[in-house]
């Protein structure tokens, strides 16, 4: 609700500031990890003072994270200036970025807690059209967009477990995985995967296959019963994939990114370790 101090009158000429709350719909343990984190950062770098205090400077950065506030509007309702804002966002973001879990490590704890297979899937997130020819090879013809691709493992319970590094929107699932060597980290843990039929070809062992995919129809090929049951069977266990990306694109600076590009693998690392806190609680 907006509210402003009927005692007091903007001078002449110059409008009076009007503030409003919102509610940020997040865990104090959130709040207080990221807290603590600026903390430990800032004693590290032997740095006591800040215009405001972790805790407020937490709840500030989350604001622009999950609601996608704008910088000058944050900057405006807290006394301080938009460079500041910004540069506390990616302060942030970047400690948070350094807790994601690394793609071999990931899979070797999935393993150790009894996991036998995981989720691959890949998804875009759209950003803005950019002026100049290198913006040609973010757009997506499947989506008709422009934006990034990644990829993304879940778990068997639609918890998040690892994301890519962010590529170029025009790139296919199976080129996104040769490049991460995605094989090679699967056969290691000795999990599986199972996968849509985006990334069929990407493996093709047919004796002992790490990534299921499956069967496409084509014009000559119609599907039969047998392998259309197993298409059903492959969807239902594929369905806590939606779940994972749902709970990251909670988080709506998603929705259009407006930052740069070249900052958006620190931020979908970020908002992993923010979307674990949040669904662990």
């Amino acid at each position: 609700m907006a509210w402003c101090d009927e005692n007091q009158r903007a001078p002449r000429g110059h409008p009076f500031p009007v503030v409003y709350q919102c509610r940020l719909p997040l865990s104090t343990r959130t709040v207080n990890h990221l807290a603590d984190l600026l903390r430990r950062h800032l004693k590290t770098i032997r740095s006591r003072w800040r215009i405001l205090p972790p805790g407020k400077i937490a709840v500030i950065v989350l604001a622009v994270l999950r609601h996608d506030q704008r910088l000058a509007d944050m900057a405006g309702g807290n006394g301080v200036s938009e460079s500041t804002v910004r540069r506390w966002r990616d302060e942030l973001i970047g400690l948070l970025a350094t807790q994601a879990p690394r793609l071999d490590r990931a899979l070797k704890k999935v393993a150790k807690q009894g996991g036998e297979v995981v989720l691959i899937d890949g998804t875009l997130i759209r950003t803005r059209r950019r002026t100049g020819k290198a913006d040609r090879r973010n757009y997506s013809g499947k989506h008709r967009t422009h934006g990034l691709h990644f990829l993304a493992l879940i778990d068997e319970n639609g918890r998040l477990i690892w994301i890519s590094a962010a590529r170029p929107g025009r790139t296919h699932d199976n080129t996104a995985a040769h490049q991460v060597h995605i094989l090679a980290h699967l056969r290691a843990a000795g999990l599986g995967a199972l996968a849509d039929l985006g990334f069929c070809g990407l493996d093709n062992d047919i004796l002992d296959p790490v990534i299921v995919t499956g069967y496409a129809a084509s014009r000559t090929h119609k599907l039969t019963p047998g392998e259309k049951e197993a298409n059903r069977v492959l969807a239902v266990g594929r369905a806590p994939v939606e779940h994972g990306f749902a709970h990251l694109k909670n988080w709506r600076i998603l929705t259009k990114l407006r930052a740069d590009p070249a900052r958006a693998t620190q931020l979908l690392r970020a908002l992993l370790v923010l979307t674990n806190l949040e669904v662990d609680r």
